[in-house]
C-alpha cells in the first residue's frame, strides 16, 4: 500500500513517488472509466526525465557520460527511513522498505544529500586523496 499527498489543493491526483535522485514522479488518481462513466478507475502516471548530461560519477564532471539508465518500480518506492511503532508496549524502530544497505542508483543531484569529490592534501610531503567536509546545507544554492 502507498501512501501519497496531493499535488495541489484543488486537484484529487496524488504523489505517490517523488524520487529526485533518478528523476521520477509516479502519482495517482481516480477518472471516470471509458466504459463506464458512472464508476471511476484508478489511472497512474509514472513521469521520468531522462537527464542527457548525466555522467557516470555525478560527483566528477571528467567521467564519461551516462548512456544507460534502470528504472525499477520497486527500488523507487521503497522507503528505507526508520520509524517507531508500538508492538506489545515497548518501542520498536522498523524500516518499510527492504534491501536498504544497496546504495541508490542516482542520476542526478539529490539536493537532500551532500556530494563532493575528494580534495588533493599535501601532509609531511605526501599528497593524499581526502573527502570534502560538506554539510547538505551549504552544497547547493536553491
Amino acid at each position: 500500500v502507498l501512501a501519497g499527498y496531493p499535488v495541489s489543493p484543488n486537484n484529487q491526483e496524488y504523489v505517490l513517488v517523488n524520487n529526485k535522485c533518478q528523476c521520477v514522479t509516479v502519482t495517482s488518481k481516480f477518472v471516470p472509466s471509458k466504459e463506464n462513466p458512472d464508476e471511476e478507475v484508478l489511472e497512474r502516471n509514472i513521469r521520468i526525465l531522462v537527464p542527457l548530461k548525466a555522467r557516470e560519477n555525478i560527483s566528477d564532471p571528467l567521467s564519461p557520460l551516462r548512456t544507460t539508465f534502470v528504472y525499477r518500480l520497486s527500488e523507487l518506492c521503497k522507503n528505507c527511513e526508520l520509524t517507531e511503532i508500538e508492538l506489545g508496549g515497548a518501542i520498536h524502530q522498523a524500516q518499510q522498505g527492504n534491501s536498504c544497505e544497496e546504495p541508490q542508483t542516482c542520476y542526478t543531484y539529490d539536493r537532500n544529500v551532500c556530494y563532493s569529490s575528494p580534495v588533493p592534501f599535501l601532509h609531511h610531503g605526501e599528497l593524499r586523496q581526502v573527502p570534502a567536509a560538506l554539510t547538505p546545507a551549504s552544497c547547493f544554492a536553491e
